[in-house]
């Protein structure tokens, strides 16, 4: 028997590799004779930058850089040999013609997690305001890795703390935010905008290529936009939405005509990623969005991997109707229901509906507290593993 495990993270409880590490001892106990395949997924969040690297035999390098709201934090980067990265993974992020003719075709391939650096995550509750928070840290990654001669860049962007469209990673760029004497407003955090009159400067010519991983469709403002629908987990009162949004598109507005983008460009789906970071690198340098989940299948090899097991283990903290909309757990299900692959599910919560082929599993009993989950998650998912198999 050959097992594919592919678990996603168990948000504010397991990485994906510990998850994968946990089931797989759990399955080793009770079935010595089977051969595990273990694949940690990614989806830009967290484990995207670490997952990627180790897969393609890559180099993590740590910077300490600005935290999302005062003081520095160690946030890493990869580097991988565009020889190592699968085929496709390549053609996804359109390496093949740029590169071809270069004079060092092992030049590398730089991986960035805005997470790492301007995460949610290095935030208290107390703390998560978006009207203060800054992505000048992921810039700062993103300048690190052009001096290290990245060939491009692929930077994964979930998990994010901050709304500030991505000015505080174009400000460690080298576009900079100003007032009306003519004054740096730095950090250009939208506690400031209103200060703000006009911008100057632009970044790096020397800068690569920027690949943006991204699944959601959201534009940059409106209901479907980035405060609407992101907003309030990173802090955002509710009486504050409009103010946000109306300020938002005055600085999306500037940085339009400052990069002589069209308007349009706010409408884009994925615009509204990571509180409008895809916006403004979209705008401000020249960023291209790809599908997140699609290019990790590729870079991990799923589908073949997934052709090869006769069953498939995945799961991840919350498993909602959401988890069926293509990406992570769901898009792994799916493809492996389509190859005929008997297919088990776990996660610390089950809200989807059950679907044929489907073996779905919580590992939480329904009346226990969300702290309680989170503390309990990996003794749990074991039990909840032995149990089943």
């Amino acid at each position: 028997m050959r097992v594919l495990l592919a678990f996603d993270k168990f948000k504010d409880s397991l990485t994906a590799q510990s998850a994968c590490a946990i089931a797989a001892r759990a399955l080793g106990e009770r079935h010595r004779d089977w051969t595990l395949d273990l694949c940690p997924l990614a989806d830009g969040g967290e484990g995207f930058c670490e997952i990627l690297t180790t897969s393609a035999g890559g180099e993590l390098k740590t910077f300490s850089v600005d935290a999302p709201r005062g003081g520095l934090v160690d946030a890493s980067l990869g580097l991988v040999s565009r020889e190592r990265i699968p085929p496709a993974a390549r053609t996804l992020l359109s390496l093949e013609d740029r590169e071809s003719n270069i004079e060092n075709p092992t030049r590398r391939i730089a991986i960035i997690e805005m997470a790492t650096a301007s995460g949610l995550a290095h935030l208290t509750p107390e703390l998560r305001d978006p009207w203060h928070t800054t992505s000048r840290g992921t810039g700062q990654l993103v300048r690190a890795a052009t001096e290290l001669g990245a060939a491009s860049i692929l930077l994964g962007v979930g998990g994010s703390a901050t709304h500030d469209l991505g000015h505080g990673a174009l400000d460690a760029l080298g576009l900079t935010c100003r007032d009306a004497a003519g004054d740096l407003v730095s950090p250009p955090i939208p506690a400031h905008w209103s200060r703000i009159t006009r911008l100057d400067g632009a970044v790096s010519p020397a800068l690569p290529p920027i690949r943006i991983a991204c699944d959601v469709t959201n534009p940059l403002l409106g209901p479907r936009g980035a405060a609407a629908v992101y907003g309030p987990q990173k802090g955002l009162h509710a009486a504050d939405l409009a103010r946000l949004d109306h300020a938002s598109a005055r600085l999306a507005l500037l940085l339009c005509a400052h990069g002589g983008q069209p308007d349009s460009l706010m409408d884009t789906p994925g615009a509204g990623a990571a509180g409008g970071l895809s916006f403004g690198l979209m705008a401000g340098a020249g960023a291209q969005l790809l599908a997140g989940f699609d290019l990790v299948a590729a870079w991990l090899d799923l589908d073949a991997r997934l052709a090869a097991a006769d069953m498939v283990i995945t799961g991840e903290g919350r498993f909602d109707e959401s988890s069926l909309s293509g990406k992570g757990p769901g898009a792994v299900a799916a493809r492996a229901l389509a190859l005929g692959k008997p297919v088990h599910v776990f996660a610390g919560s089950v809200t989807a509906a059950t679907r044929a082929g489907f073996a779905l599993h919580a590992i939480t009993r329904a009346d226990t507290s969300l702290p309680q989950a989170l503390r309990e998650a990996p003794a749990n998912l074991s039990a909840t593993v032995r149990r089943v198999f």
